[in-house]
């Protein structure tokens, strides 16, 4: 049998999803420990998207195969049970076997939260990204717009990235005001490694006003990352969605990255 999982996890103590060598801490090994467990044999689990050191989600999907006859409720308590307090299961559901969390998925989403006030934000240190000085949202939303569509991203690549090739199709690229907070919100057929970092990097070049929105293109048409700004730092990103076709019946992900519905604090007077 195939079950699909949705899962959340904060990342800041995480050397990301995959798994490492021994004793560098990676979100896989501790699901696919409290898996086992539940299932009483070896699991083995297949993500949709593997996140970076310190990077979160909000709504990760894996899918892995089992023996065991256990129902939905009994996989979500029982790994939960057998997870770290920074790891939880939000749901569980049979699949068919065509389905592959990675490669089933049309598209996948990423929320950058960025305190934008004049300090730093201790009670969300790791959670937010933090930048102290006033930014411009209408100029990075315009110059975002130049991002949208199939392109060759090899701009915004990190110089380690493994992709067969930079070609990605970008459908979302939004700036939101939300108070103290500006979020990035991005969705593309598939990411390359730092993709959604060193957009926010660039943006921000354009949001401190250093840059006019229509560099953002002269950068993507360029193809080479030392055009672009720095990369971000991880704190702030989240994998906030997975799409897939309807047919497999998957619980739809969060509207909103949950830590914006508790973040306040005083912005610029």
């Amino acid at each position: 049998m195939r079950i699909a999982l949705g899962i959340e996890y904060d990342g800041t103590d995480f050397c990301g999803w995959q798994t490492q060598a021994a004793g560098i801490r990676a979100v896989q090994p501790e699901v696919e420990t409290a898996l086992s467990r539940v299932a009483a044999h070896p699991v083995t689990v297949h993500c949709a998207g593997r996140t970076d050191t310190g990077v979160h989600a909000t709504y990760q999907v894996v899918h892995f195969e089992t023996s065991a006859a256990r129902n939905a409720r009994s996989w979500i308590l029982g790994a939960n049970a057998n997870l770290p307090p920074d790891v939880g299961v939000l749901w569980a559901l049979p699949v068919p076997d065509d389905f592959h969390a990675r490669f089933s998925a049309h598209a996948r989403s990423y929320d950058y939260v960025l305190s934008n006030r004049r300090t730093r934000p201790a009670l969300w240190r790791g959670k937010v990204s933090w930048e102290c000085r006033a930014l411009d949202v209408a100029a990075m939303a315009e110059a975002a717009r130049h991002l949208l569509g199939e392109h060759d991203f090899s701009a915004f690549r990190a110089q380690g990235c493994q992709a067969k090739h930079p070609i990605r199709t970008l459908h979302r690229l939004d700036v939101v005001a939300m108070p103290p907070c500006i979020v990035f919100r991005v969705e593309a057929n598939a990411f390359l490694q730092h993709m959604v970092r060193n957009f926010v990097g660039t943006l921000l070049e354009v949001g401190r006003g250093r840059q006019p929105p229509s560099w953002v293109a002269e950068v993507l048409a360029g193809r080479d990352r030392r055009l672009a700004g720095m990369t971000a730092p991880p704190d702030g990103l989240y994998l906030s969605g997975v799409r897939y076709a309807p047919h497999y019946g998957l619980p739809p992900p969060p509207t909103q990255c949950p830590l914006l519905a508790s973040y306040d604090g005083p912005a610029f007077d």
